[in-house]
């Protein structure tokens, strides 16, 4: 399974190609649409981003898929955004967006995991390899009244 190392490597490549070519490349993988995920690091409290793929669109909603290249650990933006639902997404490089994290529930993963998977066949090969099942969680933006934003003094 990928290192931290490799996927790190990975992330850098995608930003680079992204950046060298102003966004002509990298905007969209194998037909799905790519995003910079920022989590809130659940030790460090610092921002932490990657690259992730949308390989289906509910509504407003993105769905994600935490598979870390099939390995049995799920990967670190997964625990940063169970210990913090809000997050913030950038689509296709366009601006970031607040929105709120959540991982689905077995009923609708298993409605929504045939769909990803059939059109998808890589993430149908990470399950093959794994013994954990893959979660799938749903970014779904949120207005200023739904984040948790102290009051103003």
């Amino acid at each position: 399974m990928p290192s931290d190392v490799v996927l790190k490597a990975m992330n850098a490549v995608h930003r680079i190609a992204i950046k060298v070519s102003g966004g002509r490349l990298g905007h969209d993988l194998i037909g799905m649409p790519s995003l910079e995920l920022t989590t809130t690091g659940r030790r460090s409290g610092q921002p932490r981003s990657v690259m992730l793929t949308a390989p289906l669109q509910l509504g407003d909603g993105l769905v994600v898929v935490a598979s870390r290249g099939g390995d049995d650990q799920h990967p670190a933006w997964f625990h940063n955004l169970v210990a913090d639902p809000d997050v913030r997404v950038s689509l296709r490089g366009g601006p970031s967006t607040p929105m709120r994290a959540r991982v689905v529930g077995p009923e609708e993963r298993a409605e929504l995991w045939p769909q990803i998977a059939g059109k998808y066949r890589n993430y149908a090969g990470y399950q093959r390899r794994t013994d954990r099942e893959i979660p799938l969680v749903v970014l779904e933006p949120v207005g200023p009244e739904q984040r948790d934003v102290p009051p103003a003094s």
